[in-house]
């Protein structure tokens, strides 16, 4: 059939794994599209504003695989049937940072698990440095058929689990400005005025008093006390 192995047409299903930065997610990512892979399945890797560039899914322990560049005028569900069309089987797609996919991107994830039998799983942050959830993620949360915190510890700089986002600019957390922003770089575009940016996790008791604690940032990796 046109939808490829859905072991016994059981169904597809869509599941999003989230997290804040570091926990694991694209590494996840990877380990899961081996496993079905390794099984004779047939699938597709997505990702977008990866911190590789375009057409790769990147992990910070240094794993990588070439990736479908997902910008916000692709129609995955075509994306799909033009390979069903070729021949090309798609059981499933592995979908990192799904949280900054558009919302209709995400309905047409949903379609191609309930009128395809193709399996979804979306991995992404939930919520951005305004600790405000992303609309992809929400839609996630309220479409998903599984939603799973990825386990992998991140901890803040204080030693509590890291729970949130901190998008900080020139040394101070930022509160407002655009929801995507690319960090750890000083030529960052719109909103930024070309400032230092960079992420970091804290957990909410800092996050909400801005206090990014006494260590300098490292270079390439959290600050942990």
């Amino acid at each position: 059939m046109a939808a490829g192995d859905s072991r016994l047409r059981r169904g597809g299903s869509l599941k999003f794994f989230y997290g804040p930065m570091d926990c694991g997610k694209s590494t996840l990512a990877l380990q899961m599209d081996y496993n079905h892979a390794r099984q004779g399945r047939q699938g597709l890797v997505l990702t977008t504003i990866d911190r590789a560039g375009p057409g790769r899914l990147s992990t910070r322990i240094g794993l990588g695989k070439e990736a479908v560049e997902v910008d916000q005028g692709l129609d995955l569900r075509l994306l799909v049937r033009e390979r069903w069309a070729k021949g090309i089987r798609v059981d499933y797609l592995i979908c990192d940072e799904a949280s900054f996919y558009t919302v209709e991107q995400i309905e047409q994830l949903a379609d191609l698990v309930d009128t395809s039998d193709v399996d979804v799983y979306a991995f992404g942050l939930a919520t951005d440095f305004r600790t405000s959830l992303f609309p992809a993620a929400r839609r996630l949360f309220e479409l998903a058929d599984e939603v799973t915190r990825v386990q992998v510890e991140v901890l803040c700089w204080c030693g509590r689990p890291g729970l949130l986002n901190a998008r900080v600019v020139d040394g101070s957390i930022a509160r407002e400005g655009d929801q995507v922003v690319i960090g750890d770089t000083t030529d960052t575009g719109a909103g930024t005025d070309h400032k230092d940016v960079h992420y970091q996790v804290l957990c909410r008791r800092h996050h909400r008093t801005g206090d990014l604690g006494p260590a300098a940032r490292a270079e390439g990796q959290l600050r942990l006390v």
